[in-house]
């Protein structure tokens, strides 16, 4: 008569297949194109953590790449559809970088308003740090797009550059209303002291 198996043997057996399975997955040496990315992420991480504290640098080397891609857009006479589209993601990075984390419109915090409240700085919704890294990136990434004619699309540029003059200005003056209305600043230059006998008290909307 044929052997019966036990499903108890059969469990095991199946069991051992799949530790055998993960322990070979273990086994496996990554590839040198696996090695070289996580090695170039790596530095590039600990680059990005050391530049945190250095403000100033960072900035002047933003600004270098952004004169150095408006350089070479003005050689090569084109790619206008694309200094566009960057001067938007810039533009929508900065307005994140002026207004506050928690919106006052809606159930905003308490301002601090006596001398005896703690000093909270000014929260951002766009941290500096994420506000400088985004555009960098963005300029870097329209200046590599500037190689390929594919993105390369006929647009008269007069125009384009008036709307987005116009699109900034109203931007801006929408923005300069939310800070005269909620009275905050973008910007914590240290402790702020208070009149006394004042309380705390919410936004008012």
């Amino acid at each position: 008569s044929p052997a019966v198996i036990e499903p108890e043997v059969l469990a095991g057996h199946e069991h051992g297949g799949r530790a055998f399975s993960r322990m070979k997955a273990f086994d496996e040496k990554p590839t040198v194109a696996e090695v070289v990315s996580s090695g170039i992420a790596q530095k590039l991480q600990q680059l990005l953590d050391r530049s945190t504290v250095h403000i100033l640098p960072r900035w002047l080397g933003f600004a270098v790449c952004l004169a150095l891609y408006g350089l070479r857009v003005y050689i090569i006479q084109g790619w206008f559809i694309v200094t566009y589209g960057l001067g938007i993601f810039l533009l929508n990075n900065f307005i994140g970088f002026l207004s506050p984390q928690i919106d006052p419109d809606g159930d905003g915090p308490l301002l601090p308003t006596s001398t005896g409240d703690n000093f909270k700085p000014f929260s951002r919704r766009v941290p500096e740090f994420k506000f400088w890294y985004t555009s960098i990136k963005g300029v870097c990434t329209a200046f590599f797009m500037t190689f390929f004619s594919i993105f390369d699309v006929p647009v008269f540029w007069p125009i384009l550059l008036v709307y987005f003059f116009a699109l900034f200005f109203l931007t801006m003056k929408r923005q300069i209303k939310h800070m005269i209305k909620h009275e905050y600043v973008p910007w914590s230059w240290g402790k702020k002291s208070y009149a006394p006998g004042r309380q705390v008290h919410k936004i008012r909307k």
